[in-house]
């Protein structure tokens, strides 16, 4: 999946997808029905549930602006608090597409089980909402990510940079008429 990005420069780090889909057959052999968080919603809110790193109580990394169910899933809006170390690092590892994926925590409070073993959510408790590695449900995933990798750059750094690496691949003016190469050998330059 390609993350979908952000166009306005003020949104730095504020994200969107599905926390949880509905009518999926999670890894933990789960399958959440439709309706199952609108009583937790309406109690505890969006402010009620809090963003943690892959459910660690001690690393909160966000804001939850909105939290809703809509007729695919769970809906999550929210932003990373970009002060927090592990926010930074949660930034930089979604910017790169190296992680995406979401995760719930919550209390059950009504299920059933099908034939199958598969266990039928009802009516859960939700208490928390994860960036996380590998999500249960596969399908939780964040669909849209605003990075801004260039203004995050140190432009004098960048700058210095640059010129260095064009100097470096610049043709040599010097005498290398002393060295002597043999087949398939290089010649290391780089530095004084």
């Amino acid at each position: 999946m390609i993350l979908q990005t952000y166009e306005t420069e003020d949104r730095i780090g504020h994200f969107e997808g599905y926390a949880s889909v509905f009518n999926v057959v999670d890894r933990g052999n789960d399958l959440i029905l439709p309706g199952a968080f609108k009583r937790s919603l309406r109690e505890r809110g969006a402010g009620g549930v809090k963003f943690l790193w892959q459910h660690d109580p001690k690393e909160s990394v966000g804001i939850l602006d909105e939290i809703r169910e809509d007729a695919r899933g769970l809906y999550v809006r929210g932003r990373l608090i970009l002060d927090v170390g592990r926010a930074r690092e949660a930034y930089q590892l979604l910017g790169a597409g190296a992680l995406d994926g979401l995760s719930i925590g919550f209390h059950t409070l009504k299920s059933t089980q099908r034939a199958d073993g598969v266990r039928l959510l009802a009516q859960v408790d939700l208490w928390e909402i994860s960036l996380v590695t590998f999500p249960m449900n596969e399908q939780a995933r964040i669909s849209a990510f605003k990075t801004d990798f260039i203004t995050a750059v140190d432009e004098t750094a960048f700058v210095a940079g640059l010129l260095h690496l064009t100097a470096l691949m610049a043709p040599s003016n010097r005498n290398d008429a002393g060295r002597h190469h043999s087949k398939g050998s290089t010649i290391n330059d780089i530095g004084n």
